[in-house]
């Protein structure tokens, strides 16, 4: 059985710690390999690396550090049809979607290839007689990131680029779950000339996340989750004193408005709700339809085109979505789907039944779309993260804005309107930090930031962008003074002034 292991110094580590875990095949529920599992001295193992080779990194200048970044992402494309086939066999997504996955991930990095201009700093000149104020950008030295199972490529890379261009040595430690691509991008980056030592990835579980959060020599700490997990390493991180970026879990809402494009927004909903299983934190697993009109034509629709939908493996071109992660988030999901009855909501499809041919152990589910769901219900108010749909009335503009405002997720929202009026208002008034606008999954382009509001991001500081650069650096802030002639300047003993 294939065995994964963590990567260190720009190798393949050697581990001979009596931890593994599982690494299953979604699509056939049985497991593929093996993954070494780290603890504390892993960490410090890696740790020793990345410090070691950090200094001369940072010493790189930027544009050598672009030019690795360049390379970076040609091999990446390179080597795309292998990574994606990788990614869907640990994950499940289909190819397309893990295609997907890594083109997001790309984007970042082709934004980090300019980070000459990305780290300048600042400058005044005669700030005050004779005196000039700069700024510069400079690296935190040793920093991490912990990723989650459902982007295995798009979220490391999101983290590690900036990082790693900014000048910082980087340790990932990505889900358990799906860990080959990770090592494999790793593996092409010391191909593209970054140094050994400056990425290296620990696999684990809660131990090496401790052991990341405790470590005095980890300066920053990025991290991608649930909500409770997210505040959880936000906290002991923080209290270690580190600087941290903690995104957690969502439960996005999308408006449908009566003079909307129904035919479109259904198409838009199919799309956000269902695709990759709904496994997304980007997902749209709440609609909200303005009008008892408006709801029931947009439910007839559908339904209608949810029974067009073709659950498959990763490699069914013709699947709009393959298998859940595990067994155990599929039962999870089924459990929601129940209780959502319980509390009084509507069953209007049912997904549970689903058994593909061939794949009968898979983790599949087909959509489940849910009716008369109200926000008192805690179905409503629990990341469900699966092929479910729920629909919650409202009877006005004003009620449906208040669903996604006040529900404790406010990750991303999105309003389908022909209605400039009602778009700008709702942008404006939404308690919600991504906003889309007949968008449906509104994740930012690579050269703005992403991140969510409430308990949906910890920290100060949003993922990529201008906002990864200021992550990932610290600015120092340098007052220069050349006296000229032979005078001397009196002492003064107040606060100097310019």
């Amino acid at each position: 059985m294939r065995n994964i292991t963590h990567f260190i110094g720009g190798e393949a580590a050697a581990w001979s710690g009596a931890r593994t875990g599982d690494v299953f095949a979604p699509t056939l529920g049985q497991i593929q390999a093996q993954v070494d599992l780290g603890d504390a001295t892993t960490i410090d193992q890696a740790v020793a690396n990345a410090r070691a080779a950090q200094p001369a990194w940072a010493a790189t200048n930027p544009q050598r550090r672009a030019r690795v970044m360049f390379r970076f992402k040609t091999l990446i494309k390179e080597n795309l049809e292998e990574l994606a086939r990788l990614l869907a066999s640990e994950h499940g997504k289909v190819i397309s979607d893990a295609k997907g996955d890594l083109q997001r991930g790309l984007d970042v990095v082709e934004f980090v290839c300019g980070i000459p201009h990305l780290m300048k700093g600042e400058y005044t000149e005669g700030a005050g007689p004779g005196i000039d104020v700069y700024s510069m950008r400079q690296p935190l030295g040793v920093v991490a990131g912990i990723t989650p199972f459902n982007f295995p490529a798009m979220i490391p890379l999101w983290m590690l680029a900036p990082a790693i261009a900014c000048g910082n040595a980087f340790i990932l430690k990505p889900s358990e779950r799906a860990p080959s691509v990770p090592v494999r991008l790793a593996e092409l980056a010391v191909e593209a000339g970054l140094p050994a030592g400056i990425l290296n990835v620990v696999h684990g579980d809660k131990t090496v996340v401790d052991a990341i959060l405790d470590h005095r020599d980890v300066k920053a700490v990025s991290f991608v989750g649930s909500s409770d997990i997210a505040q959880y390493v936000y906290g002991r991180g923080a209290a270690n004193g580190k600087r941290m970026q903690c995104m957690g879990g969502a439960k996005n809402h999308g408006i449908v408005m009566p003079d909307a494009d129904i035919d479109q927004a259904v198409a838009d909903i199919l799309g956000a709700a269902y695709g990759s299983a709904g496994e997304r934190c980007m997902a749209l697993p709440v609609v909200v339809p303005v009008g008892e009109k408006t709801a029931e034509v947009l439910r007839e629709k559908l339904v209608h085109e949810i029974a067009k939908l073709r659950v498959g493996v990763s490699t069914d071109d013709q699947a709009h979505y393959g298998p859940v992660v595990s067994a155990q988030h599929k039962a999870r999901i089924e459990d929601y789907i129940r209780m959502s009855v319980d509390e009084g909501a509507e069953l209007v499809v049912d997904g549970r039944d689903f058994s593909l041919q061939g794949y009968e152990q898979g983790y599949f589910l087909a959509p489940t779309l849910i009716d008369h769901v109200t926000p008192d219900m805690q179905s409503y108010q629990d990341e469900i993260f699966g092929p479910v749909l729920q629909i919650v009335r409202a009877r006005t503009f004003e009620e449906a804005v208040s669903y996604p405002s006040n529900h404790q997720y406010g990750n991303g929202v999105a309003i389908f309107t022909r209605n400039g009026d009602f778009a700008r208002k709702f942008a404006s008034e939404v308690e919600v930090g991504m906003v889309g606008i007949n968008v449906p999954i509104p994740v930012p382009v690579s050269y703005h930031s992403f991140g969510g509001w409430k308990r949906s991001g910890f920290g100060d500081l949003n993922q990529y962008g201008s906002d990864g650069i200021r992550f990932y650096t610290r600015t120092k802030t340098i007052t220069q003074r050349w006296p000229s002639g032979g005078s001397v300047i009196d002492q003064s003993f107040v606060i100097p002034t310019m």
